[in-house]
């Protein structure tokens, strides 16, 4: 069986004291360690950002990618090798502003790898600044008057574009995140896992008193359905988006994968990446001469 310490190197994460990305470091490693996946078949891939720098701090395979373009690295990483556990990590300036094209075509494409992003409503590393899911009035170094933009929808954005596992959870709540977690990562295609992460730098408005006070369970909703499509967008509209649980689950539609394999009359015989792992220098000047 896998233990947590199995998971770690020498890099002790740098984020501010308080910061929730600790937290949210602590469910996936606890996550991946109960579904007893080793290091060497976890990836753990990431963008630009505080968030970001999460992937440096996993002993596991992993790449921190530009902005906003972990999602489509991730993908290709997967269907190279479709045996690896592939766990994509992010903020929302990274996943829902520069990464939102790549974003929401992930939802509909629905390749069997876990998304989590960390919300915290911000743009942390570079000083503070709105992001896509900043309030009405939130005051920043980019929005001095308060910002006049709404947030994001991004839960109900995720159902209306075909996800087909959407979870929200809060970092504070790490036995439920582990749990969204490790069920995202046992569900058949794309898992999306928002989480509150509150930033206690640059964001004084929805930090831990604001979430503890605002948010609602849905474990408290009395005959909550994740499989009815419509009571989920519903319930999400009442609340405002301030939900934790399992939102939306469909086990009806099949991976990219299982897709893929069909339309071409089966699985590729083996991993792409055991048929060329580096091609040598005959072959590197083939293929320039090739795409010239």
């Amino acid at each position: 069986m896998a233990q947590v310490t199995d998971y770690r190197n020498d890099i002790r994460p740098n984020w501010c004291p308080g910061c929730g990305h600790y937290g949210v470091q602590a469910a996936i490693t606890d996550a991946v360690a109960q579904l007893d996946i080793s290091p060497d078949n976890l990836a753990v891939i990431s963008g630009i950002g505080c968030s970001s720098r999460i992937g440096g701090y996993f002993y596991a395979y992993g790449a921190h990618t530009t902005h906003g373009r972990a999602l489509p690295y991730a993908q290709g990483v997967k269907l190279a090798n479709e045996d690896l556990n592939v766990v994509v990590c992010g903020g929302d300036g990274d996943a829902f502003a520069i990464g939102m094209g790549h974003t929401i075509h992930a939802f509909k494409r629905n390749v069997n790898i876990t998304y989590v992003v960390m919300d915290n409503h911000v743009y942390g590393l570079t000083k503070g600044q709105t992001s896509p899911r900043s309030d009405i009035g939130f005051v920043t170094k980019t929005s001095p008057h308060g910002s006049f933009e709404s947030p994001l929808p991004i839960c109900e954005t995720a159902i209306a574009s075909g996800a087909t596992f959407v979870a929200q959870g809060y970092m504070i709540n790490r036995a439920e995140l582990v749990e969204l977690i490790k069920q995202g990562m046992q569900h058949e295609g794309f898992s999306f896992i928002n989480v509150f992460s509150p930033c206690v730098t640059y964001n004084k408005r929805n930090g831990y008193d604001y979430f503890k006070e605002n948010l609602t369970s849905l474990t408290t909703i009395e005959g909550y359905d994740p499989t009815d499509r419509a009571a989920a967008l519903k319930t999400l509209g009442e609340h405002e988006g301030l939900l934790t649980g399992l939102i939306y689950q469909d086990t009806t539609k099949p991976s990219f994968e299982k897709t893929m394999a069909a339309a071409n009359g089966g699985s590729h015989v083996r991993a792409l990446v055991h048929d060329v792992v580096k091609p040598d220098a005959a072959m590197f000047r083939g293929l320039c001469n090739e795409f010239k």
